[in-house]
C-alpha cells in the first residue's frame, strides 16, 4: 500500500565504490611488462558484460589511493564484477580501506503529493483500483526519466563522493517533520542544485538497508572549486543546515579504466 505521507523513489542503476589503498611497495619492485599485464588483466575484469559502467578515480589524500566505482543493472551484476576484480592479480598488490553499497534514487516528493491528490479525486485509497493506478504511473514517471536514472558517466575530470544522513534526534528528526515541510525543504535544496547545472553533474543514491549512510551523493565536475562552492551554498539551506549529517568525503581525479597501465607506473592517467 502506498503511504501519501511517504515520498516514492524511482531507482536506477546498482552502484558501488570500492576503496583502495595500492602496494606501492610492491608494485614497484615488478618490471613493466608485470605492472602491464596485471593493468590489463584487471581491465577485462571490470569492463560490465552487458548494460554498466566502470570509472576509476585516483584518490586524493590518505584515506585511499585508488577508487573503483561500478554502475551495474542490479545486485547480481556488482557480486560478479567484485568477485572478477577480487580474483586478479593486480588484488594481491590492493588493501581495501572502504565500500559503498547504495541504488541511484530520483526521490518523488512533488510528483507523490500529485499523483495521491489526482488519483485520490475518483478512486478510494488503498483499493485496489488505487494502488494499480498509482502503480501505472510510477511506472510511466520512471520511464519519462530513465536517462537520469541509467545516465552514463559524466566525462568530467574531477569526482567527489560522500555519504550522507538527514538527523534522527530527539529534538530535530527529519523524518517526523510534515510531508509538506519535507517537501517545501526539499523544494529549496534541489533549487540550489539548479544553480550549477551545466557545471557540476550529480548522482544521488540510496543505500537505507544496504550500507551504513542513507545516500551516497557522486559529484562530477571540470573544475573541483565547484564542489566546494555548491556544498558550502547547500549548508545554509535549511534541509541541510538543521537535518544533514555528512561522512568522509572522496575527492580525485577520474581517469577510464583503460589508462590503469599509466597509473601503476606512476604517471596520473588522463580522463579519456
Amino acid at each position: 500500500m502506498h503511504n501519501p505521507f511517504v515520498p516514492e523513489t524511482l531507482e536506477g542503476w546498482s552502484l558501488l565504490h570500492l576503496m583502495y589503498r595500492v602496494r606501492w611497495d610492491r608494485l614497484n619492485t615488478l618490471p613493466e611488462s608485470d605492472r602491464c599485464r596485471l593493468a590489463d588483466e584487471a581491465v577485462v575484469a571490470l569492463a560490465p558484460p552487458g548494460p554498466g559502467a566502470t570509472t576509476l578515480v585516483q584518490v586524493l589524500g590518505h584515506k585511499a589511493d585508488l577508487m573503483v566505482i561500478l554502475f551495474r543493472q542490479g545486485f547480481e551484476e556488482l557480486a560478479e564484477a567484485e568477485l572478477a576484480f577480487s580474483r586478479c592479480a593486480l588484488a594481491a598488490h590492493l588493501e581495501p580501506t572502504t565500500s559503498y553499497v547504495s541504488i541511484v534514487e530520483l526521490g518523488m516528493y512533488e510528483m507523490t503529493a500529485k499523483i495521491h491528490g489526482q488519483l485520490g479525486a475518483t478512486l478510494k485509497p488503498g483499493s485496489p483500483e488505487y494502488e494499480q493506478a498509482f502503480d501505472r504511473e510510477m511506472t510511466a514517471q520512471k520511464e519519462r526519466v530513465s536517462n537520469r536514472l541509467f545516465m552514463e558517466v559524466p566525462q568530467a575530470r574531477y569526482v567527489c563522493f560522500y555519504p550522507m544522513n538527514k538527523r534522527r534526534g530527539e529534538a530535530l528528526n527529519w523524518y517526523a517533520e510534515p510531508f509538506e515541510r519535507r517537501a517545501s525543504m526539499m523544494r529549496e535544496h534541489g533549487m540550489i542544485g539548479r544553480h550549477y547545472a551545466g557545471k557540476v553533474t550529480q548522482i544521488i543514491s540510496g543505500s537505507i538497508g544496504y550500507d551504513d549512510w542513507e545516500w551516497g551523493v557522486d559529484l562530477f565536475a571540470a573544475d573541483p572549486v565547484v564542489f566546494k562552492k555548491l556544498i558550502y551554498e547547500m549548508r545554509f539551506d535549511e534541509a541541510s543546515a538543521k537535518f544533514a549529517e555528512f561522512g568522509p568525503f572522496y575527492t580525485g581525479v577520474q581517469f577510464a579504466p583503460a589508462h590503469l597501465r599509466d597509473y601503476l607506473a606512476g604517471r596520473v592517467p588522463p580522463l579519456v
